[in-house]
């Protein structure tokens, strides 16, 4: 017995030279769980999925390190008819279930698409229940005369849909204006003439959009739903329903894709609605509802209460019940808002998970880092558009907000995962800490290279010739996820955004915020700059809505905005035009009860029509009763109850004055973002910079000890920290395109960071290397020698020109019988990632600039052995094969297309660079 407790002691601790013992090193780094790693979109072409392929899919997946699967079921490739599979049918249902429990088997997890394609609709939607219009006629009636034909829609495809007339509107001449609803009588005649003035004659319909499933799966087509609509949204839903039986299908939660609803701004009770909301007939005003004026201020104000009125009815006939429904079956909902006319901030934050997206690529300054010109897009993806995601989730309190990522990051097949991280990295600085992958084609293995996939994605699938190395790429979004998911988000602003200016425009009816014209309803504003200014600044902040604000309480000079989530330390207003008098004494009321407020510029007036004397009257007398005196030059202020409200053009004046300041870190060019823990807190710092950036950086608060954790390698180590001005400066060094995090709290690490520093003369690997090309196609070429590193396109081999796959590259070199303390392996270029064994042993994946790793501990005196392998993109085949036609995409409805939806042809491109470039150096640290 005593044997065995001794075994069992010095199984559990190391025992030093000198006899201590010492405990066992205890990583920092949090479990990687399930909703930690990178998910990734799942279509289901023609739903043609089987349980034996399903199964092995799956175990691909995880392997690979993703985390789970969102299902959407798509269009299908032609010549596979037999194997399609109905949507919701009980086979469909029957596949669903297997892949849960499979799923689960691997812990993974399951979403689905509350749908097929996109936007929700289908089968069960008749014109009934379809996404509707206004649809106007205008007649003219000479004074004294009456309309001769009837009142009936003119157009075919609406008079199909059933469109109903819902009133009608005559204005006279002389500005009287009638409504004659009811004097039409069952014909459609109207029995009225005008007695003083001629008048113009507005008949209004509710019509249908017509608009169809994009994209739509087997047994998936038919009509767009009527979002603003409770009855059709229901009927929508009950077909799922009645396919689940009443029981709940396992998965973790129902997604909805951007608002894609082409032209749906009306439905048919939205004249009822809008006098409950409002307070007045909507149809004695359409013809300034309708009108083209897009200057006209009080026409502006009437657009204001009817986007306003579709915000509310998308908010509760839509979002709030589709999240109720999903409730009941024991799941969340996930839900990409942009693109509605609504409050963003309101629609994200009534769903259990908000998301973004990321389409296209964006610019950034890492040396090395490929963006051809035809990638560009005419937006590039914005921070602040995906800060409304994470706003929302922040002041809810909420612990996941996600994206879909990648989406046409690049023309297909040539994008690299050094292209993916930077971008991902701007997701998780907005807040976002969950990736999806936009994303993975299932595709059965009897479909040859490069099996199905779908027109629009990054194409994460194993017939991707960088599959083998998408563990290193999945392991560095997971152990980032595993930190931006713990404790809490730590901004210390609450910015209001001003969401009736936008609604006050003139132009046009709804108003959907799309993330593609970002140039038109977010940059001109006064709140997108300043919100630039601020983050520049190093402040950390979440947007907040009117209705974010109605919820929120002071406490102790600090906001709450939910029981869940952090205080921010003050409110910022930007200058806005219009706000509503509910907004402005709910602001008011924060600062009475102890909050800060800080107006850039004072409101001018309220928004819309409805009540708008009297609201306008109240709003003044609020204004007036704030009494704001002069401080300093350009600050203006006064004590507001137990709070303070000032007002300075400067905002960052203003916070100068409160003595809250931004993080002075992000001076060097790092950015940053912050979340709290019970004790401590965590930085993420990211430098997207040009250049190196090694010095010591301050943190906004001081700290009793720091852990630099890398979340590339998964190594760690205590900082070198210095207190001086009342903070706590750490010791950094980021080579462009690195990130880390540090780990502020008490406790130490039990070893330290070893910063590299003393570089000794590099050991340049320059020739001699052997090349075996061990998986790809269309053809493995033969093993080369090397005397210095090429492309595999400048080796005058056809084979290695077409070829897309792996090649093994090996060496030896000698090191001195002392060793440095630590050594880096810097590759070079890589086109596009590399995976390496040094000794026998593996060092990882190196997949992303600067392409370099540590590798001292697996060095040894004297004969070192090295093996890379890398990976290069699907082009080099896929442009082999349409040089000779070789078939290979054939799908119905929109087929495949490039990244300007014009039909796809390779042929024409120039081999991309393949292989190790480099120079492969290897350096020594002391």
């Amino acid at each position: 017995m005593r044997k065995t407790l001794m075994i069992l002691s010095l199984l559990a601790a190391t025992v030093s030279v000198e006899g201590q013992v010492k405990k066992q090193a205890t990583s920092p780094w949090p479990k990687v769980e399930q909703q930690m790693r990178p998910w990734t979109r799942w279509w289901w072409m023609g739903n043609a999925v089987d349980e034996k392929n399903l199964s092995a899919a799956l175990a691909a997946y995880a392997a690979a390190g993703i985390g789970g699967v969102e299902i959407t079921p798509i269009y299908g490739a032609k010549g596979f008819e037999d194997r399609y599979i109905d949507f919701l049918s009980p086979k469909w249902i029957s596949m669903l279930n297997f892949t849960v429990k499979k799923a689960a088997a691997l812990d993974m997890g399951v979403d689905m698409n509350t749908g097929t394609g996109w936007p929700f609709g289908g089968p069960q939607i008749t014109p009934e229940f379809a996404a509707s219009k206004l649809v106007v006629q205008r007649y003219t009636i000479p004074k004294g005369q009456s309309l001769s034909e009837p009142l009936l829609v003119q157009d075919e495809k609406q008079k199909k849909a059933g469109a109903v007339l819902q009133a009608v509107t005559a204005y006279a001449t002389d500005g009287e204006v009638f409504n004659l609803f009811d004097q039409v009588d069952a014909t459609g005649h109207l029995n009225w003439s005008p007695a003083a003035a001629d008048a113009e004659i507005y008949a209004i319909f509710s019509g249908r959009t017509l608009q169809q499933v994009k994209r739509a799966a087997p047994a998936g087509a038919g009509y767009t739903l009527d979002h603003l609509d409770k009855a059709s949204v229901d009927v929508y839903l009950k077909r799922f329903d009645q396919a689940f039986a009443g029981k709940s299908p396992g998965i973790r939660s129902f997604f909805n894709d951007s608002y894609e609803v082409y032209g749906a701004n009306w439905s048919p009770a939205f004249l009822k609605e809008f006098k409950r909301l409002k307070g007045y007939n909507l149809s004695s005003h359409i013809r300034e509802l309708t009108g083209k004026d897009s200057t006209s201020t009080e026409s502006g104000r009437l657009k204001s209460d009817y986007r306003e009125t579709m915000n509310q009815l998308l908010l509760e006939n839509f979002t709030q019940n589709w999240t109720e429904w999903a409730h009941r079956y024991k799941s969340k909902t996930k839900n990409q808002s942009h693109g509605s006319p609504g409050n963003l901030l309101d629609l994200y934050a009534t769903v259990d998970i908000p998301e973004t997206e990321t389409f296209g690529s964006s610019h950034f300054d890492i040396p090395g880092l490929r963006r051809d010109k035809a990638d560009i897009r005419n937006v590039d993806p914005d921070p602040m558009m995906s800060k409304f995601a994470s706003s929302a989730a922040h002041t809810g309190g909420k612990t996941l907000v996600s994206s879909e990522t990648f989406t046409w990051l690049t023309e297909h097949f040539k994008t690299s995962f050094s292209q993916a991280k930077p971008e991902a990295e701007q997701l998780f600085l907005s807040g976002i800490n969950h990736i999806f992958y936009h994303g993975t084609t299932f595709s059965p293995p009897d479909i040859p290279f490069p099996g199905w996939l779908f027109y629009a994605s990054a194409n994460m699938v194993p017939a991707n010739s960088l599959w083998p190395h998408l563990k290193g790429m999945d392991d560095y979004f997971s152990r980032c996820q595993s930190l931006l998911q713990a404790g809490k988000s730590d901004n210390e602003l609450l910015i209001y955004w001003p969401v009736y200016d936008a609604w006050a425009s003139p132009k046009g009816l709804d108003m959907p915020m799309k993330v593609h014209d970002v140039d038109e309803w977010l940059y001109p504003t006064e709140f997108y700059r300043q919100s630039l200014k601020l983050a520049e600044l190093g402040y950390s902040f979440d947007f907040a809505s009117d209705h974010i604000l109605a919820k929120a309480k002071a406490s102790r000079g600090q906001l709450l905005t939910s029981a869940q989530a952090s205080p921010y330390q003050t409110l910022i207003v930007p200058a806005a035009r219009y706000m509503p008098l509910k907004t402005l004494e709910d602001i008011l009321a924060l600062a009475k009860n102890g909050a800060t407020v800080i107006f850039q510029e004072l409101p001018e007036d309220v928004p819309g029509w409805s009540n708008l004397e009297q609201n306008r009257a109240a709003f003044k007398s609020l204004i007036a009763g704030m009494g704001l005196k002069s401080l300093s030059t350009g600050l203006m202020g006064n004590t507001y109850g137990a709070g303070q409200l000032l007002q300075a053009r400067d905002l960052h004046q203003a916070l100068q004055f409160k003595k809250i300041e931004g993080e002075q870190l992000s001076r060097t060019g790092l950015k940053f973002i912050r979340r709290k823990l019970n004790e401590g807190k965590y930085y993420f710092l990211v430098n997207h910079t040009a250049k190196t950036i090694d010095e010591w950086i301050p943190l906004q608060a001081k700290a009793k000890t720091i852990t630099i954790l890398d979340p590339q390698s998964g190594d760690y180590g205590q900082a070198l920290t210095q207190d001086k001005e009342g903070r706590t400066w750490v010791k950094v060094c980021l080579q462009p395109g690195e990130t880390l995090f540090l780990q502020s709290g008490t406790k130490k690490a039990d070893k330290s960071w070893v910063y590299l520093s003393q570089p000794a003369k590099a050991l340049r690997l320059d020739k001699d290397w052997n090349l075996h090309f061990t998986q790809g196609g269309p053809a493995l070429p033969a093993d080369k020698h090397l005397d210095k590193l090429v492309s595999w396109t400048a080796l005058n081999d056809s084979l290695t020109t077409a070829f897309s796959g792996s090649g093994v590259y090996s060496n030896t070199f000698m090191l001195p019988q002392k060793l440095q303390r630590e050594y880096v392996l810097d590759l070079g270029k890589v086109n596009e990632s590399a995976h390496v064994w040094v000794n026998g042993r593996d060092a990882g994946f190196i997949w992303s600039i600067p392409f370099r790793a540590r590798i001292g501990k697996l060095l040894r005196p004297g004969k070192n052995t090295i093996k890379i392998e890398v990976a290069n993109l699907m082009a080099n085949r896929i442009r082999y094969m349409d040089q000779h036609h070789m078939p290979w995409r054939n799908y119905h409805e929109i087929n495949f297309v490039n990244i300007n939806y014009k039909p796809f042809d390779a042929s024409v491109w120039e081999p991309m660079p393949s292989g190790l470039i480099g120079p492969v150096q290897i350096t020594g640290y002391n």
